[in-house]
Formats: structure tokens, sequence, C-alpha cells
């Protein structure tokens, strides 16, 4: 039994925004103790991953969560990139591409909503 018959994965475009979303989920957790545990950066993770399961699911509500992430992930990179670019090069480009791609996934899902209710 395959990987994509036992999550029933319709769409290569929806697993990969799942996988983005779980990465990013992981990715902050990793990140936070790190940064000495700011509460933004828990939030962000958290989020992530419970959207990462609304969309392997195909929840309704995911939807929403990546609006949120959307608005959460611009001002987060936003501010990030202003600040880490005179000091930490590698963490702004890393804010910028975390901003690129969130961008690209938030459009491809809001173009594919109507998968999500099935």
């Amino acid at each position: 039994m395959s990987l994509k018959s036992k999550l029933k994965i319709e769409s290569i475009g929806m697993f990969t925004a799942f996988v983005f979303y779980a990465i990013v989920g992981i990715i902050f957790f990793a990140v936070l103790p790190m940064a000495d545990f700011p509460p933004h950066i828990g939030i962000i993770g958290i989020l992530s991953l419970i959207t990462a399961y609304g969309l392997i699911k195909k929840r309704v509500w995911a939807i929403w969560l990546v609006v949120v992430l959307f608005f959460v992930a611009t001002t987060f990179s936003a501010v990030t990139s202003y600040y880490a670019f005179g000091s930490d090069l590698l963490l702004g480009i890393s804010a910028i591409a975390y901003l690129i791609l969130t961008w690209i996934f938030t459009a491809y899902i809001a173009a594919k909503r109507k998968n999500l209710e099935t």
C-alpha cells in the first residue's frame, strides 16, 4: 500500500501544500528554544501544524487558517527580513523565501478550495 493511497491524496499540489505547512510548523518548533521561546514563533508553529492537518484531511476550515497564516507570515517575514538583512543575511533570505512560498501556497489553496469541501 503506497503513501498516496493510504492518505487518499487526489492532488499533488494539495499534498505539497500539506508538506510545506508541516515542515514550517516543525521548523518553527525547532527554532523556538534557540530564539529564547518567543510566543509568536510558537503560535505560527501551532497554526502551521493545524493547517497541515486540515489540508491532508480536506477540512473546509483549513482555508481560513491558510488566510490567517498568510497575514501572519507576511507580517512576520517582512519584519524579520527588515531587521535581519543588516546583521544576518541567511535569516533575511530565509524570511523572504518563507514569504514567497506562503504567497504561492495561499494562492494555490484559494484556487483549489473546492477540493476542501468534499
